[in-house]
């Protein structure tokens, strides 16, 4: 018997890598004033209190967990950054520093290629289908 992180024992049955936005939203990760309960295992894994997790992590953070791509944004309105991002068939690399490209994400604007310039993302997705474009913007992180 092998000891799973519960982040992997989560995701187990809602990982595509060939459809990586299949299963997006069991995988996106949610603190909204309210810690998201894959959270609460990770962090009693390794010891964590609750206090020491409200203390370490924002009050509203999404966390994007998708084959090829982990990104966040704190707050509602705040720049999704990349934290690590790999290439299908490829190694992953994780993001340093913040390289400033902001985009403006309108109901008619087109799909924003990922940084390989062959798919869009999960969370551009996202963006793509919400109702206010004067808040959607992206920030890339790139190293």
């Amino acid at each position: 018997y092998i000891n799973r992180h519960p982040v992997h024992e989560h995701y187990q049955h809602h990982w595509f890598p060939d459809k990586p936005c299949k299963g997006s939203g069991y995988r996106c990760i949610r603190i909204n004033h309210k810690m998201d309960p894959i959270i609460w295992k990770a962090a009693n894994r390794i010891g964590l209190s609750d206090q020491q997790v409200f203390q370490l992590l924002p009050s509203e953070l999404t966390l994007w967990v998708d084959p090829y791509e982990v990104s966040y944004r704190i707050g509602e309105d705040g720049s999704i950054c990349v934290l690590y991002e790999a290439r299908p068939g490829g190694h992953g690399h994780r993001r340093h520093h913040h390289h400033h490209h902001h985009h403006r994400l309108g109901v008619g604007s087109p799909p924003l290629p990922s940084l390989d310039g062959s798919r869009i993302s999960c969370k551009d997705e996202l963006l793509l289908g919400r109702t206010s474009p004067s808040k959607n913007y992206m920030m890339t992180v790139s190293s």
